[in-house]
């Protein structure tokens, strides 16, 4: 019976417990950093430039900006990176569900032990993964009401300068140029952008911005109307107006916007934001003015119509004017019986005006008897007896007329008259005026004492031949 474990384990020498090479080997054990190494060279090296196909699932983005997902198919699974740098150049916003083609090389991530694949280049699995993305972002666009009918707004039926959106070098902005000049020729401003490849969509939206920013009476004409123009070609050539930034541009956009991607066949969802949408670039000038030629018509039609209207309204109204003429009376019947009240009218003011001027005359003669020289020269020698009167009554009135008596009239420095001893006490200051001048004085107890005597002002005579109203 063959010994167990146990008892081999029990019966082993010591020296077994160590690692020792066979007899014969000399291979050196490996480091797991030697081997994980020699693991990295090996895949890499063999691995330098592969084409994955798989569906994406757990896509992320870091903080810092590199993207992890992973690659399966029904059978097995692979890690993937995109680093920072690489994630700008891919042309769609991957997400799980998306079946890929990812370009780039193998490579080992010791700290775990795996490998992976370090993507420069991703692109979609065949245009069937392509619509699947558009439908998605479709509806998802949907559901936030960009598509509305009723945020779409209408096109002025005349602008006077529209923008356009496209290639300055392809033939769409000759074929918009050409249809306008046949139809209304129209201030065109151009916005040049490329309209496919890297940096496609960016552009686009940049430039239907620019023009929603402009203001109005800038350096640059506000555009009344854009266009978003591109001609033909496959899903991948009109994917940048599929792309959100340009979706979201023309929906922020307070500008109406024509879209004219590709042929009528083609549909990008820049067709299903704008407020209208032309099945070719020629179309979309053909929407955004009418045809001057028809619009010239349209308005000398409404000319003549408007002429033939006031005609025929004159007409009826000639023909009520005569209707009506029919029923007045004659203007001799009418104007008649006020003819014979103006003559009354006019033969009673005359008389009127005759006695009024013989009435006048009367009180003529009567009032100029009245105004004889004799009566002139009494009125004015009563009229002189009494100002003389006056005069005299006003010289007894006036305050310093007492003064000439001996009285003195004491007032303050106001020159306001003092009539109490009450008033005199409270003034600081007093004046004592003669008729031979003034005096200062001060109230002190017991009584007002005289200020140091001054020379005495002697009153102002009045000049030769002037007379003194008071004398």
């Amino acid at each position: 019976m063959p010994d167990s474990p146990s008892d081999r384990d029990a019966s082993a020498s010591p020296d077994e417990l160590l690692a020792d090479s066979p007899p014969g080997d000399n291979a050196a054990p490996l480091t797991v950093s030697e081997i994980s190494a020699a693991l990295k060279r090996e895949v890499e090296g063999r691995f330098g430039h592969v084409r994955i196909r798989g569906e994406i699932s757990g896509f992320k983005r870091a903080a810092s900006g590199h993207c992890y997902l992973t690659l399966k198919d029904d059978r097995a699974v692979i890690d993937g990176v995109i680093w920072r740098g690489q994630g700008g150049r891919i042309a769609f916003q991957a997400e799980d569900g998306l079946d890929v083609v990812a370009t780039g090389r193998l490579t080992t991530y010791p700290g775990r032990s795996k490998y992976q694949i370090v993507i420069e280049h991703l692109e979609l699995a065949g245009q069937g993964a392509l619509m699947q993305l558009l439908e998605k972002r479709r509806q998802a666009l949907a559901a936030e009401g960009l598509f509305a009918e009723e945020r779409k707004k209408r096109l002025p039926h005349l602008p006077r300068t529209i923008g356009v959106v496209t290639s300055p070098t392809g033939a769409v902005i000759r074929d918009i140029l050409h249809r306008l000049e046949d139809r209304m020729p129209t201030h065109v401003v151009l916005w040049p952008v490329i309209v496919q490849g890297e940096g496609a969509a960016e552009q686009v939206a940049a430039a239907v911005r620019g023009f929603d920013a402009m203001e109005q009476g800038g350096p640059v004409v506000r555009p009344d109307l854009l266009i978003v123009a591109r001609g033909g070609g496959s899903i991948e050539d009109l994917w940048a107006f599929n792309e959100e930034a340009v979706v979201r541009a023309i929906a922020d956009c307070s500008i109406p916007v024509i879209s004219a991607v590709g042929h009528e066949t083609d549909t990008t969802l820049c067709d299903f934001v704008a407020d209208r949408r032309a099945p070719t670039p020629t179309a979309a000038a053909e929407m955004a003015v009418p045809v001057r030629a028809d619009l010239l018509a349209t308005i000398a039609q409404i000319g003549m119509r408007a002429d033939r209207a006031i005609h025929r309204w004159r007409e009826r109204a000639a023909d009520r004017l005569q209707s009506l003429a029919r029923l007045m009376p004659r203007l001799d019947n009418l104007f008649a019986p006020h003819g014979q009240r103006l003559d009354d009218l006019a033969d009673r003011g005359t008389r009127a005006l005759d006695n009024r001027l013989q009435r006048a005359g009367h009180a003529f003669e009567r009032q100029r008897d009245r105004l004889h020289p004799r009566m002139l020269e009494q009125r004015s020698a009563s009229a002189a007896q009494r100002l003389a009167g006056l005069a005299r009554l006003l010289g007894q009135l006036h305050p310093d007329r007492p003064l000439e008596k001996g009285y003195a009239r004491v007032t303050d420095r106001e020159a306001k008259t003092l009539v109490s001893a009450d008033a005199a006490r409270a003034a600081s200051a007093l004046t004592l005026r003669f008729a031979d001048g003034t005096v200062d004085a001060r109230v002190e107890e017991g009584g007002a004492k005289p200020y140091p005597a001054r020379k005495a002002k002697k009153p102002a005579r009045p000049p030769a031949g002037q007379r003194n109203l008071f004398d």
